[in-house]
């Protein structure tokens, strides 16, 4: 995936829930036919479920979603019927039907492979203060399977009701990584320990209904009142005021709170909640977390105070997200020779918000300084 091959979509999708979920179809079915193969051949490498079985678990999930988000079971509905409707429309339709059980399939992914995958990333929430200059930064590094990376899309969301919403997402997939107009952003780390619940929200809904709150406040008090997450994972929501860490599981949630400096960073352990059975799985994800806090000081101690406010995307990308510390499992994380998942840093996304300023945000796909990464991409566009 390189710049001279590879045009990211950006997709305006507006209307009722339904309305949004035909239109994402329509728009990227290419995309999450593609998609389906991908996963179909990844759980049945990784977890030996075959196809049969996944639908089964995600109907499972659906009974959970129906009374707690049909919103988002309508949109999953819609873009089901998208991807139908521009198959039909198209010489090369085949016969392979998409219903809504596999594109709850895809947005149920994380729960129903019950940990056993590999998915990295590494996130940083930092509140900076300084005399003349207070913004909020939210950021990541999302690692995953390359097969995914040529089919990654932007998408701005409109519902009446509701803020307007830009994230970057897997195609067929209603929430992930982004901000919306109300500068309420999040960030995504996958956590492995057990047990799911089908009986509740999958992760990347949770993500939808975040980026659907006016503040971190207001998330976490509707996450409560749905009953927490299907699985162990962690997200790193932030608004102009600040941001905060939520380790969150189908036993609880824990909150993290800023440090002294204004800063939460994340990698893919739990660091306060034992409410779950965790196993160690990424070696690397202790040290990335080391590794990031020690970036954040040697960058307090180079700007000091009065200069802070230079933190911005481009320098981050360069001293932090291009960071190839206890590679390939670093910051910036490369296919493992030693493994056969080949999972790499597929992009980069650095959030900023401040009090009375429309909230923005850069990014990039591919490795950050590699030479691999794409032009800049700029949310809203």
């Amino acid at each position: 995936m390189t710049s001279k091959t590879y045009e990211v979509p950006r997709l305006d999708l507006k209307g009722s829930s339904y309305e949004i979920g035909l239109q994402h179809g329509q728009l990227l079915a290419p995309q999450i036919l593609d998609q389906l193969s991908i996963y179909r051949e990844l759980f049945r490498q990784a977890c030996k479920f075959e196809w049969a079985h996944v639908r089964t678990v995600a109907d499972e999930f659906r009974a959970g979603i129906d009374p707690l988000a049909p919103d988002l079971l309508e949109e999953m509905k819609g873009i089901a019927d998208g991807v139908q409707k521009a198959k039909t429309s198209t010489a090369s339709a085949d016969e392979v039907v998409v219903d809504v059980l596999d594109i709850i399939a895809l947005n149920a992914r994380s729960e129903i492979a019950l940990g056993q995958w590999d998915d990295g990333c590494t996130s940083l929430a930092w509140h900076i203060r300084t005399p003349g200059t207070e913004k909020q930064i939210l950021a990541q590094n999302w690692d995953w399977r390359e097969a995914v990376g040529k089919n990654l899309a932007m998408v701005s969301i409109e519902r009446v009701g509701k803020p307007k919403i830009w994230m970057v997402t897997e195609p067929g997939i209603v929430g992930k990584i982004g901000f919306n107009s109300q500068s309420v952003g999040v960030c995504l780390n996958a956590i492995r320990a057990r047990p799911i619940s089908t009986s509740l929200l999958p992760i990347h809904l949770l993500l939808r209904i975040a980026l659907e709150s006016d503040s971190v406040d207001s998330a976490i008090a509707t996450f409560e009142k749905l009953g927490g997450a299907a699985s162990s994972q962690h997200i790193l929501i932030a608004d102009a005021n600040g941001g905060r860490g939520l380790e969150l599981s189908p036993r609880g949630g824990v909150y993290l709170r800023e440090d002294s400096n204004g800063i939460v960073t994340h990698t893919n352990h739990f660091l306060e909640n034992m409410l779950m059975d965790e196993p160690p799985w990424l070696s690397g994800s202790p040290i990335r977390l080391e590794r990031a806090k020690t970036i954040c000081e040697e960058l307090i101690g180079e700007l000091g105070l009065a200069r802070l406010g230079e933190v911005d995307a481009k320098l981050l990308r360069a001293r932090f997200f291009s960071d190839t510390f206890n590679s390939p499992q670093a910051i910036c994380c490369s296919p493992d020779p030693n493994r056969d998942a080949r999972i790499q840093t597929l992009f980069n996304i650095v959030m900023s918000f401040a009090p009375e300023r429309e909230p923005s945000a850069e990014v990039v796909f591919g490795k950050p300084g590699s030479g691999e990464e794409s032009s800049v991409y700029r949310m809203p566009w």
